[in-house]
């Protein structure tokens, strides 16, 4: 259990966080546990994960949860996924309002079952004036689909004479993209010994500070939250100059 009473006073704490959540199988599995018993624990961890990252003063929170590439998992996998994603969305609902949190969900929407699009779109637009925490849920969602899906809307507005090409820079492609109200993150967490990004917000992380750590997702608590805290607290954070 994490400790409530970190002292993080001389900790300068980041604004966005990104997190990849990876370990639910293996977390599962170590347990003789099926899959899906992990991916529900996962769901809990990231519940708390909300209020702690909120406790500790980080504006921005998003996760990784469904990417393009886990539709090649096993039907009965993908089916309770979605079933699990169908009662966390319904319960976020609540949780939102109570936590004064916004909650956005970034992807690619029309894959996903009418009645899932229905909550989401209920979801934001129910806590869419919450001032707390920034939620981001990342739902069949890959970078490279993103960047083609803002390709594609910049060259329509282009074509029907809404932008002009002398217009498209960094700041456009990045108000084009699913994230384009948010800044780009801080830090990046992925747990469970991966060190890899998964098609996941390459264009934002250019700058990221990464942290890489064994702990599996559903074992990650505001301990180890605080610890990757540190560790970018440790960095040297240049953006490309000199000093």
């Amino acid at each position: 259990m994490a400790n409530n009473n970190m002292d993080i006073s001389n900790l300068t704490i980041p604004q966005h966080v990104a997190i990849i959540l990876d370990g639910n199988g293996r977390w599962a599995k170590k347990r003789l546990m099926p899959r899906n018993y992990g991916h529900m624990q996962g769901a809990k961890a990231v519940e708390q994960i909300c209020e702690d990252a909120d406790s500790i003063g980080i504006k921005y929170l998003t996760v990784y949860a469904f990417s393009t590439e886990n539709w090649n998992r096993s039907k009965d996998e993908v089916d309770a996924l979605m079933k699990l994603l169908r009662n966390y969305l319904k319960n976020c609902i609540e949780r939102a309002n109570n936590n004064n949190m916004r909650v956005r969900v970034i992807g690619e929407k029309s894959r996903l079952n009418d009645d899932i699009r229905s909550r989401i779109d209920e979801l934001e637009e129910c806590s869419k004036n919450n001032t707390g925490l920034n939620f981001t849920i990342a739902i069949n969602y890959g970078s490279r689909d993103e960047i083609v899906r803002a390709v594609r809307r910049i060259a329509e507005d282009t074509a029907e004479g809404k932008l002009k090409g002398e217009q498209i820079n960094e700041e456009l492609i990045s108000r084009y993209l699913d994230t384009g109200d948010l800044p780009d993150p801080d830090l990046l967490i992925r747990t469970s010994g991966e060190e890899r990004l998964s098609n996941f917000l390459l264009w934002q992380l250019a700058y990221t500070e990464f942290y890489f750590t064994d702990v599996l997702w559903p074992d990650f608590n505001k301990a180890e939250l605080v610890k990757a805290v540190e560790k970018y607290n440790s960095r040297d954070r240049r953006f490309g100059k000199v000093k």
